[in-house]
């Protein structure tokens, strides 16, 4: 054996003397007692530990109980702004929620306790409600679509409206309008052409189809008249000199064939020594208006 294990190796106490008569049992007990005594660490006086002092490296802390620490981590409380706030909301959702769980636990118990006479009774009424509330919705449903029809119709009537408006003022000689037609030019250099010679101008025209006439700046309306002022001519008394161009919005092919017909107006203005010019145009523009009369008797009948 080496000297080091020599010095490492605990040192057994010699084994106590066995005094003559003393029994067996007894003197193995106090064996193992030693022997244990040996194996466990020398046990600290609880003064001892109490002293230490805290300049010896050792911290104080080692030695509180687990109790005692305990009681030191919890108290004096530390409670910062954010935990306090967390502490309130959860408060708060706890609150709700029994409250809600009471509410629903009163409502089920009112029905757990009910008789069957009774939940008959309670469905019954809750199925009268939805029919009552499917009606009502079917009712607005209707009135909505009514509503839309009504408005569709309205904003059509007003639609119709507006465009005839546009057709009577064009009839009427109130609003300006474009369109294709034909151009005739009247060149009277004698002085022989007379104003119901341009009547029978307008009248052929407008059997041809014209929707709008216009006579050196003049609109031609269903009240025109033209009368003979010396050596020229009046339109709805507004004297007018030659060359005497027309201006019309129709269907070319019908208006300049009307007016090129053997004995019409053109051959009879020809006879009068008259050059008379007809060109047709994709794009007339009878511009001219006529200020608009309000009647002194008559009255719509639907007023």
């Amino acid at each position: 054996m080496s000297d080091e294990e020599a010095t490492n190796r605990p040192s057994q106490a010699p084994e106590p003397s066995r005094a003559p008569g003393a029994p067996q049992g007894a003197e193995e007990s106090r064996t193992a007692e030693h022997r244990l005594r040996r194996e466990l660490p020398q046990e600290i006086p609880a003064a001892a530990a109490g002293s230490a002092d805290p300049e010896d490296g050792q911290d104080p802390e080692s030695s509180l109980t687990g109790r005692q620490r305990l009681a030191k981590g919890l108290w004096p409380l530390r409670v910062s702004r954010a935990q306090l706030i967390v502490a309130v909301l959860l408060f708060g959702l706890g609150f709700g929620l029994a409250v809600q769980v009471a509410s629903n636990s009163d409502g089920s118990g009112a029905l757990r306790g009910a008789r069957q006479e009774d939940l008959v009774r309670i469905l019954d009424e809750l199925d009268d409600r939805t029919q009552r509330l499917q009606d009502e919705k079917q009712g607005l449903e209707d009135q909505r679509s009514e509503l839309e029809n009504s408005s569709d119709r309205a904003e059509e009537a007003r639609k119709q409206t507006a465009e005839k408006e546009k057709q009577l003022g064009i009839l009427a000689g109130t609003v300006a309008a474009q369109g294709p037609g034909i151009t005739m030019t009247i060149e009277d250099t004698k002085g022989t052409v007379q104003a119901d010679m341009l009547l029978d101008a307008v009248q052929e025209l407008r059997a041809a189809g014209a929707e709008a006439i216009e006579v050196n700046g003049v609109r031609v309306v269903a009240s025109t008249f033209l009368s003979d002022s010396g050596k020229s001519v009046s339109v709805d008394g507004n004297k007018i000199t030659q060359p005497y161009r027309f201006k019309v919005i129709g269907k070319p092919e019908d208006l300049e064939p009307a007016l090129n017909i053997p004995g019409g107006v053109v051959q009879t203005l020809e006879k009068e020594q008259a050059v008379v010019t007809v060109e047709r145009s994709t794009k007339i523009v009878v511009d001219a208006l006529r200020a608009v009369k309000q009647p002194d008797y008559a009255r719509s009948s639907s007023q």
